[in-house]
């Protein structure tokens, strides 16, 4: 009997166009390639990882529509230009929002756990239906009173120590900033009722409605987490000026 193949090595696990996405921002994050410079072509980074063009350029297509190189006809592609955008929604830490407002903030972690994504979310993390996702369910409270449920999933690839984290004393917000800086942000806002224990956690009456900010966040070339965050309407609103 012919004996089976050894296993691959994680990295190698890793579809090769992202191996290709991940080399080229390691390269300008660690400042190699800087603003403005020519990177190497599509057939110079094929021979390179061994893989096809068509691979590479998937690679170098979702790093353009991210606004990290720039693709010019007839010329190469270069490191782009980054820009900071305002939103109407910054990506704070709440406990520094709350902070900032002179009150007291606390959490109360009530679930974290390594759970197998379902189809839905797998496809949003660019997954395959079943892999494992890091799940926590914090309530924060400003000067005692719950203000916010956050319901987050994570990539074990951007956050491997997750699960060892205290979020009684510090927010995933502040330590995935910290382990994952931020490349790239997709949120929703929308009135919607909550499920019973949410509304259970932040002591709201039946057929209250909550306001719910849904975040998708990246990191290093892929999706970091995605977070549903619970507000009760009538003690929370969301603010911003241009």
């Amino acid at each position: 009997m012919t004996p089976a193949p050894p296993a691959l090595p994680a990295a190698e696990r890793t579809p090769a166009y992202l191996r290709v996405k991940q080399h080229v921002l390691s390269q300008i994050q660690a400042g190699v390639w800087r603003e403005g410079d020519a990177i190497p072509a599509e057939e110079a980074l094929a021979r390179e990882f061994g893989v096809s063009r068509m691979t590479v350029n998937r690679a170098i297509r979702e790093l353009s529509d991210e606004q990290i190189v720039e693709r010019v006809q007839g010329s190469g592609t270069y490191v782009a230009q980054q820009k900071y955008q305002a939103t109407l929604v910054a990506i704070r830490n709440i406990a520094d929002e709350i902070t900032a407002r002179g009150h007291a903030h606390r959490s109360e972690l009530h679930r974290l756990e390594r759970a197998k994504a379902g189809e839905a979310l797998a496809r949003r993390f660019g997954l395959k239906a079943d892999q494992p996702l890091f799940h926590s369910v914090v309530v924060h409270f400003e000067n005692g009173e719950p203000i916010q449920v956050e319901d987050r999933w994570v990539n074990p690839r951007v956050a491997p120590d997750y699960m060892a984290q205290d979020f009684n004393s510090q927010t995933p917000n502040a330590y995935l900033m910290r382990v994952a800086p931020l490349q790239g942000v997709h949120f929703v806002i929308e009135a919607s009722a909550p499920p019973p224990e949410v509304a259970e956690m932040l002591h709201m009456a039946p057929g209250d409605p909550c306001l719910v900010l849904r975040r998708q966040t990246q990191s290093q070339g892929q999706v970091a987490s995605v977070a549903a965050m619970w507000h009760p309407a009538s003690r929370y609103q969301f603010t911003g000026s241009f």
